[in-house]
């Protein structure tokens, strides 16, 4: 019978790949609720719940990786997918809650268009943390998000002239403003966050060829 003195590397890849997955549908159930935008209370409530999951894997990957002596990559790489990927999750609630709670008449163009390509970009961090630890190339990815991410910067110019081109804006003007404001903020964090955690992983793929 063989021994070994180290004890098993938990499978990190596989929770990373979990924790993508809840945020992608989380991505997506945000994108619906832009698309169709009825009634957000229900979206809002299983995004709530997504987030609740995503903790629990992210808390989870934690503690494998105070209790490992001998991990697949180094330990800060483990640390910043998986506090990345957490801080999406988080942005994606952020703006949730705002559509939910802010009693907004329409979902702007701008935001409902960069809601989807956060989607792509999310469903592209999971195509590269599937090729982790596996030496395959990941720079075609990279370079679809980035684009989406270039995308997300020029909408959100447009998103915030038409904001600002009332020359006199009234009062329900002033409030309409401020809370677009607030979700065009919260959308920002969204995408460059996930274009991070891209050129992030891009790296760790490098490093580890």
């Amino acid at each position: 019978m063989s021994f070994s003195l180290f004890p098993k590397s938990p499978k990190f890849f596989e929770m990373f790949r979990e924790q993508n997955r809840i945020i992608l549908n989380a991505a997506t159930v945000l994108h619906k609720m832009a698309e169709d935008f009825v009634g957000c209370e229900e979206e809002c409530q299983l995004i709530n719940i997504l987030e609740a999951e995503g903790d629990i894997i992210s808390r989870t990957i934690l503690r494998e990786l105070s209790t490992t002596f001998i991990t697949p990559i180094d330990r800060e790489d483990i640390h910043e997918i998986n506090s990345s990927q957490e801080a999406i999750l988080n942005h994606i609630q952020s703006v949730s809650n705002r559509i939910g709670v802010y009693g907004l008449s329409r979902i702007r163009f701008p935001a409902k268009k960069m809601i989807g390509d956060i989607k792509e970009m999310v469903a592209g961090v999971g195509v590269m943390l599937g090729k982790l630890g596996s030496g395959q190339e990941v720079s075609e990815t990279v370079a679809q998000i980035k684009q989406l991410k270039k995308e997300c910067e020029m909408l959100l110019l447009s998103g915030l002239a038409e904001l600002y081109d009332n020359p006199s804006p009234g009062a329900a003007d002033v409030l309409d403003i401020i809370k677009w404001t607030h979700i065009y903020d919260r959308i920002d964090k969204a995408y460059n966050k996930t274009w991070q955690l891209a050129k992030a992983i891009e790296g760790i793929v490098l490093k580890n060829a």
